[in-house]
């Protein structure tokens, strides 16, 4: 229950507007006509029900079944509200399908069922069989969820996954591992407490007996104290699984010297006293909600060194399904598993645990800024929205899957299903493959000229663990260790990288000699060439360029793109190397979309539009994309004498002229070149066929005004600006720049001159 007025209100405004509920339906086919009609519904429809007829697992190919997962509950065990009934939780059941689609890209239907009779509940979970690639079962009380589950598991051929029992213990699972890991305890000599008998916390304990615990190590205590022998209040077959053979009675009797607490049942359980009577280093798990066991700070000023996990998103190490449940079902659907067996678990719980032993990525650091996000007693487990769980945690499980052989659909090549997986979250990765693998053949070295900037110091640790590339920083080292430590990164200036410092450097002498024999007849004195060298970080990196000490500068996380391409100009610029375009690729959901030139020349000449065009088409077959380019003005064919009609009326003229190797029309409208349909209307027989993937305009404001609306309100994703004419050997990014952003840019930095042009 929200904690204050204003959350309650701004909790139901949530799911009241702009339309009730979080879920719609849409469809994934076209719907124009009447042929569309035809096909989706009769007659064409009956094709692929014959198909599915005579081979049912065809199912999986000619509807969403395959990647359809059903939500369901009765109601009778909803977290922090109990039983509610089924229509009450349904608000959860939405949220929880919501939580599918945004993580793994799951599709679900939630089913709330008014039943209460758990084998009549598994009968109506058992018939949907048809309609759903596997089945989450939610919020039902113990012990009826496990006859529930049993039933469903014993006659459906798809995974059923009770979320509250198994993606708990998973979670916890993973948790327990790293923190044993910190603690340096082993699972096989630890002393285990464990408040809870429910779903949740049986499953928790059957899966840290998977992972060594001895069963004799487990004390569970519910309500009613220990869970003993002859112990008949109360009880069941799960919980009478753990009964000790033991005089104690009490949680605070059988506490001593325990190495791991594991709560999951209700607030100030566990009292400080009891803490201090735990083992040293005690781990202890509170993840009741909304008040845990025993609060962290009361926990801690008992036994400071302390390793704290709760289930609440307020404190460090936050127990959260979200962490399990979408990519065990991910890789689950994708290899079309009969079940989630405990291999499966088992892969799910190392692949979360070892995700958060590694660097933590910069969108996880981006979402959940000012937290320490480094491996240790306060990050245990990964964050909800570091992007890299669905690729590591989801391929760990298909593995999992057919190496136990409950995979239907086995997976041939488990690198390139990872690589699909992380380019459903980074929607730079397919496009940028390409480019990657031609950066792989060499080992360029990249000179950052804002190396004191989160995102270089992130995209530099990235770059040094996937790449050959080699970044080169300038900024202060004390800085630059600092930022590293503090954000939780291996990488450390001298030992990783090497550093340029601009307030005391070696090569400083170097540097503002060769910077002023360039400009001396440009007005620039020894005095400034000095100052220069001491303060202008690009200009820094443009001059390592020229003296063949960096291979490539990139520059421009902050600061106005032409007062960083006037340093380049001055310093890396001769008769053959020159700007004549900015290059920026937007991802669109539909697909990818290049623009120029964004910044470069704000009104060029028809001749340097068809040098920008010409450059465009070799940039954009090195994404391995074959450049459609359309010559954008207000005029569309002739109709209309504006100055942009009649320059993209000469470029047309300078491109046939040099007989170019690539298609390109014009001059358009922008509408007529993303709609081949519309422009066959205008002019028929024009001489492109299909959409344009490459967008030229004739003034930089419109080309930077189309970027933008695309970023900003089109949910594009940009890489680049891509200097054009320098040969790659200096790149300006926008201040707005990513991370992720940044290591694209090094990849196309990084690739060798002779595979650039």
């Amino acid at each position: 229950m929200s904690d204050t007025p204003s959350l309650k209100q701004a909790a139901l405004a949530y799911h009241a507007n702009p339309k009730p509920g979080k879920l719609e339906i849409r469809a994934t086919k076209p719907m124009a006509n009447g042929r569309d009609l035809a096909l989706a519904y009769s007659p064409g429809v009956a094709e692929a029900c014959l198909e599915i007829k005579k081979n049912p697992s065809e199912a999986a190919h000619y509807t969403a079944r395959g990647n359809l997962v059903a939500v369901v509950s009765n109601g009778s065990a909803v977290l922090g509200l109990g039983n509610i009934g089924a229509l009450a939780s349904k608000p959860v059941m939405e949220g929880k399908a919501v939580l599918f689609k945004k993580f793994a890209n799951i599709d679900c239907f939630d089913i709330e069922l008014d039943e209460t009779d758990p084998e009549k509940l598994a009968d109506i979970v058992c018939a949907l069989g048809p309609t759903f690639g596997a089945i989450n079962l939610e919020d039902i009380k113990a012990p009826d969820c496990f006859i529930v589950e049993k039933l469903c598991r014993e006659r459906m051929n798809i995974p059923v996954f009770h979320d509250d029992q198994h993606g708990t213990a998973i979670v916890v699972g993973a948790a327990a591992k790293n923190a044993l890991h910190v603690a340096g305890k082993a699972f096989d000599e630890i002393k285990i407490v464990s408040t809870g008998g429910g779903a949740a916390g049986i499953a928790c304990l059957n899966m840290l007996l998977k992972l060594g615990v001895r069963r004799e190590n487990i004390w569970l205590c519910d309500i009613h104290g220990l869970v003993y022998e002859g112990r008949t209040e109360d009880m069941n077959p799960q919980k009478a699984a753990f009964a000790q053979s033991a005089d104690l009675r009490t949680l605070d009797e059988v506490i001593e010297g325990a190495d791991l607490f594991l709560g999951l049942s209700g607030p100030n359980v566990l009292t400080g006293d009891m803490v201090g009577r735990m083992a040293d280093r005690p781990v202890i798990f509170a993840l009741a909600n909304p008040t845990p066991e025993i609060l962290p700070e009361l926990a801690r000023t008992v036994s400071p060194d302390a390793i704290i996990a709760t289930g609440r998103s307020d404190f460090p190490n936050q127990v959260n399904n979200v962490l399990c449940f979408p990519f065990i079902f991910r890789g689950a659907l994708d290899v079309g598993a009969t079940e989630i067996s405990d291999a499966m678990q088992l892969a799910c719980i190392d692949g979360i645990a070892e995700l958060a032993r590694a660097t933590t990525s910069a969108e996880a650091a981006a979402a959940y800024q000012g937290e320490q996000l480094t491996f240790g007693p306060d990050y245990l487990i990964p964050k909800p929205f570091d992007p890299r769980l669905v690729g590591v945690v989801s391929t760990a499980v298909a593995r999992a899957a057919m190496e136990t052989g409950v995979a239907t659909r086995p997976i041939e090549d488990l690198e390139a299903y990872k690589q699909k997986l992380d380019g459903s979250v980074f929607k730079s990765a397919l496009l940028m493959r390409p480019v990657f693998e031609a950066a792989a053949t060499a080992s360029r070295r990249i000179v950052f000229a804002e190396g004191e900037d989160e995102r270089v110091l992130r995209a530099s640790q990235a770059m040094l663990e996937d790449t050959t590339e080699k970044p080169i920083l300038i900024g202060r080292p004390e800085v630059i260790e600092t930022r590293c430590e503090r954000l939780g990164l291996t990488i450390r200036p001298g030992r990783d990288f090497q550093i340029v410092n601009p307030e005391n450097d070696p090569r400083y002498r170097d540097y503002w000699e060769t910077y002023h024999t360039l400009m001396a007849r440009r007005g620039v004195t020894p005095d400034l060439a000095r100052a220069i060298m001491r303060t202008n970080t690009t200009a820094i990196g443009a001059v390592m360029v020229h003296r063949e000490e960096a291979d490539s500068l990139i520059c421009g996380t902050f600061g106005q793109y032409r007062w960083h391409l006037n340093y380049i100009e001055q310093v890396l610029g001769t008769s053959n190397l020159r700007p004549h375009g900015a290059l920026s690729l937007m991802i669109l959901e539909d697909g990818p979309l290049f623009i120029a030139d964004t910044h470069v020349r704000s009104e060029p000449s028809p001749q340097e539009i068809a040098e920008t065009a010409i450059g465009a088409a070799r940039h954009v077959r090195r994404f391995g994309i074959t450049p459609n380019i359309a010559l954008c003005a207000q005029s569309q064919f002739g109709n209309s004498e504006c100055e942009t009609g009649r320059k993209m009326r000469a470029v047309m003229e300078l491109l046939d002229a040099n007989s170019v190797d690539f298609a390109y029309e014009g001059e358009m409208n922008i509408d007529a070149a993303l709609d081949p349909d519309l422009r066959a209307r205008i002019f028929p027989g024009s001489r492109m066929e299909g959409a344009a993937n490459v967008l030229i305009f004739a003034h930089a404001d419109a080309a930077s005004g189309v970027r933008n609306i695309l970023k900003m309100k089109g949910g594009g994703l940009e890489v680049g600006p891509v200097l054009m004419g320098m040969g790659n050997r200096a790149h300006i990014v926008s201040p707005s720049i990513t991370a992720r952003g940044l290591l694209n840019m090094g990849a196309i930095a990084g690739t060798p001159v002779a595979q650039y042009g």
